[in-house]
Parts: C-alpha cells; sequence; structure tokens
C-alpha cells in the first residue's frame, strides 16, 4: 500500500533516515518507537506531503507521492496531531463543519456510527449540544477519534492518541483501531500500545544513523 524506497531526511540536524526502505501494507497497524524528538512526527508529516526527503521517493498503491498527487493522497488519511487541534462551536456544529470542508462534502455523515461511536467512547449523545472550549482534553481527543471513523479513510495516523486518557479509555481506543480493516499507524509512549501482539513495532534507533 505504502512503499518507502530509499528515503533519507534530517531533523533538527539529526539523520533519521539513511537510505530508508520500508513497506507498509494494506490492513497494517504500526506502532513507531522511539524517543521524544527524534522525528516521528516529522514522518507523518513526510507520509503527507508537507515535509519533502532529502532523498528517495514515496509510492501509495504505486502512485508516487508529489506535488500533483499529494491532495488526492491526504483526502485518504485521517491524522490525529498531538495537539488535538478542533474548531471553537458545539461539538455537534463542528462535526457538520468538518463534513461541509470542501475535501469532505461527498462523504455521507453516519448518524447511526456517530451514535455507536459516541458510547462505545463514553461521551454519550449528551456532548453534542456542549461547547468544545468546555470539554476536557480526554474528551475532545475521542471526538477527533469519532470525526476521524466517520471520515472512512483508508490509512490513520494517530500521534499520542490516547495520552490524556485513562487505563480503561486507553484499551478501548487501541481495541477498536486494532480490530479495523484500515492501516493504522500510532507514534505513542503508552505501554497500551506496545503491549500489545497484533501491532508491528518500527523501532525508530533502526531506521537511520542517529
Amino acid at each position: 500500500m505504502i512503499e518507502l524506497k530509499n528515503i533519507r531526511l534530517g531533523f533538527k540536524d539529526k539523520l533519521i533516515f539513511n537510505n530508508f526502505n520500508y513497506i507498509i501494507r494494506k490492513g497494517d497497524k504500526i506502532l513507531l518507537n522511539g524517543p521524544s524528538g527524534t522525528g516521528k512526527t516529522t514522518f507523518f508529516r513526510l507520509l503527507l506531503g508537507f515535509s519533502r526527503p532529502e532523498e528517495g521517493e514515496i509510492f501509495f498503491d504505486q502512485r508516487k507521492l508529489e506535488i500533483n498527487t499529494v491532495r488526492e493522497i491526504r483526502r485518504r488519511i485521517g491524522y490525529l496531531s498531538q495537539e488535538a487541534e478542533i474548531p471553537p462551536g458545539k461539538a455537534s456544529e463542528v462535526i457538520k463543519i468538518i463534513f461541509n470542508y470542501k475535501w469532505n462534502r461527498e462523504i455521507k455523515m453516519n448518524e447511526e456510527k456517530l451514535f455507536f461511536l459516541l458510547d462505545y467512547f463514553s461521551l454519550g449523545q449528551d456532548i453534542l449540544p456542549k461547547d468544545i472550549e468546555s470539554l476536557s482534553g480526554g474528551e475532545r481527543q475521542r471526538l477527533l477519534l469519532i470525526i476521524l471513523l466517520l471520515l472512512e479513510r483508508d490509512i490513520y495516523l494517530l500521534d499520542e492518541p490516547t495520552s490524556a486518557l485513562d487505563e480503561e479509555l486507553k484499551h478501548k481506543v487501541k481495541d477498536y483501531f486494532l480490530n479495523i480493516p484500515e492501516t493504522v499507524l500510532v507514534i505513542s509512549h503508552d505501554k497500551t500500545w506496545e503491549d500489545e501482539s497484533g501491532m508491528k513495532i518500527l523501532n525508530w534507533a533502526e531506521t537511520g544513523e542517529e
């Protein structure tokens, strides 16, 4: 599904990748494992086309990631950043706003799935009329995960998706994403992910010359 070929990339005067080759297959669940500040988020930016390698090429289903294909490829990716950025307003209005973005208008929001996910992630339908600013960090994090799932992307890039959650909710999030057919890449320092046998581990220390 995704192939990285001969990638060389630096980050903060460090070499993250040097002649790095890696294949991410459809449905893979991969944990990016390594110390903070070593460029794992930069790797996500590389897949999204926001950063460019110094050398090498990236292919999505044999289509090269470049200026002519980057927008189409980004539409296949659901990205959760560490900051859990979400527009202001009531939760229900924010969901509608996101579905009205130009690149999301062709997607029909599945209300039944929304209610299921709200229940599964222990938010409940009573969160919908609440203002985003009144929500806790963990509630915003879960709401963003729900929106990503409603957008039904092929690939999910999750950067510290459970950092604001308690242990029970961490396991719920992990179990859900491990059991969907889509491809999932996770950056996390939570042992919840690391201890899961269903995940492949991409050890950061083995990818470059750090």
